[in-house]
């Protein structure tokens, strides 16, 4: 531990005074130009790109003004002398004493204290989950699916696999399929064999003994060659839909994360660094996925920065993702200007992002003008219709329960429908 004289004291305690000031007033003008990008779009863009341009100089500025108050600190002389001296002992203890922090300093070291502690908590709290129904699916079929991997049959699987964020081996996958497809069959088995012996009517007792069982067959074979289809088919099409989503989201995130980029850029540092301060913010949970896969590529398996990015590229679910890894390797291998490249690729995904969310308004606009018809009054008319057909005895006359039941249930059904509808219609 270094001792210091009263003057030394003042001097260091003023410099570090004068480090703190400038460091909040870099502070105060990065949150200016994070505001400034958020209303970009709303404002007059050449004014606020203007105000951008004049923040960022002003912080170059103060960048160089931390870097000229480091260079004034100088070691002094008495940091060589022995801490433990008889004549520096009591020095220190004065010094202690009349040492005391200010409420900044006190309130710091708390927070970083407290950060630690959470850490230290969340790393002892972390426990890995296993995977029961895919570790069941590889004990039933894992010699099939390697046999099936050799085959060119599911090559569109394994590469929608890659690219999803669905943390399975292409082979542990395909036993998942196998085993998915038995249990559907499984449980066409059984509905079948229930319905076969049993119907559900409206009127009590809702379940009745069937007497005709040959004809009662001849309706029912249908559900055994349905569910084991629709069990292969929508745990072979899963992939597909959770790359999709996984596009939809990194596509509403990238252009912020590429604008904080462009910002990160300015300062000249490493490009390597600018995705590991892309990843600690954690402000981008989708970005983030695809900024780790480059790291790992990068740290793991030893590639250069710009091999590492075409093959991210190559397997990250965005398109846009993709085109700005891949504009990303040239201009690093060319020697372009990272700050350039990064704020007109910023500007090019918030124009599609604004366009894509005025689309997006007048869609679910149209889809609540048509839930409200088929929903809400559709429902009620069919109900009334039913009613008055009821109680004049013209054509079909239903009891009240079956009335009832058969609203019920319709508007359930719809609900769903229009619930998946809208998913699928999200991941497009």
């Amino acid at each position: 531990m270094t001792i210091f004289t009263g003057e030394e004291t003042n001097e260091i305690r003023e410099i570090i005074n004068n480090l703190k000031e400038t460091v909040l007033q870099q502070k105060k003008i990065l949150t200016e130009i994070k505001q400034l990008y958020g209303i970009k779009h709303l404002a007059n863009e050449n004014m606020v790109s203007a105000q951008i341009v004049e923040s960022t100089h002003e912080l170059n500025k103060l960048n160089e003004r931390v870097y000229k108050i480091i260079n004034e600190i100088t070691i002094p002389k008495t940091a060589f002398q022995p801490f433990f001296s008889p004549a520096n002992l009591s020095n220190v203890l004065k010094k202690r004493e009349n040492f005391k922090l200010d409420e900044l300093e006190k309130e710091t070291l708390k927070r970083l204290k407290k950060g630690a502690k959470i850490n230290k908590e969340k790393e002892l709290k972390k426990v890995v989950k296993e995977d029961v129904y895919a570790k069941l699916a590889n004990n039933l079929f894992s010699k099939y699916s390697r046999k099936l991997v050799k085959k060119d049959f599911f090559n569109a699987l394994k590469i929608d696999l890659e690219k999803s964020n669905v943390m399975y081996l292409f082979p542990t996958y395909i036993s998942i399929i196998l085993f998915t497809t038995l249990l559907a069959t499984i449980a066409g088995l059984v509905i079948f064999a229930f319905f076969l012996f049993f119907s559900i009517e409206p009127n009590l007792p809702i379940i009745k003994p069937v007497e005709d069982i040959s004809s009662r067959l001849l309706k029912l074979i249908w559900v055994l060659i349905v569910f084991p289809i629709v069990g292969f088919i929508s745990s072979y099409a899963y992939p597909s839909l959770e790359r999709k989503s996984s596009e939809v989201q990194i596509d509403h995130e990238l252009p912020f994360a590429t604008i904080n980029m462009a910002a990160i850029s300015s300062s000249l540092i490493n490009p390597v660094k600018i995705f590991e301060i892309i990843i600690s913010s954690g402000e981008f949970p989708n970005v983030k996925k695809e900024f780790i896969k480059l790291m790992n590529q990068i740290n793991v398996h030893g590639d250069s920065v710009v091999n590492a990015l075409k093959a991210i590229s190559y397997n990250t679910p965005s398109k846009k993702m993709s085109e700005l890894l891949n504009g990303l390797s040239t201009t690093i291998n060319s020697g372009g200007d990272l700050t350039e490249f990064f704020e007109k690729r910023a500007e090019t995904l918030l124009f599609d992002y604004k366009i894509k969310r005025e689309k997006e308004t007048k869609t679910a606009e149209t889809f609540m003008d048509l839930y409200i018809s088929i929903v809400v009054a559709a429902p009620m008319i069919f109900m009334l219709l039913l009613m008055i057909m009821k109680i004049s005895g013209l054509g079909i006359s239903l009891p009240t329960s079956t009335i009832t039941l058969m609203m019920v249930g319709g508007v359930a059904m719809i609900n769903i429908f229009f619930m998946i509808f809208l998913h699928l219609k999200k991941t497009d």
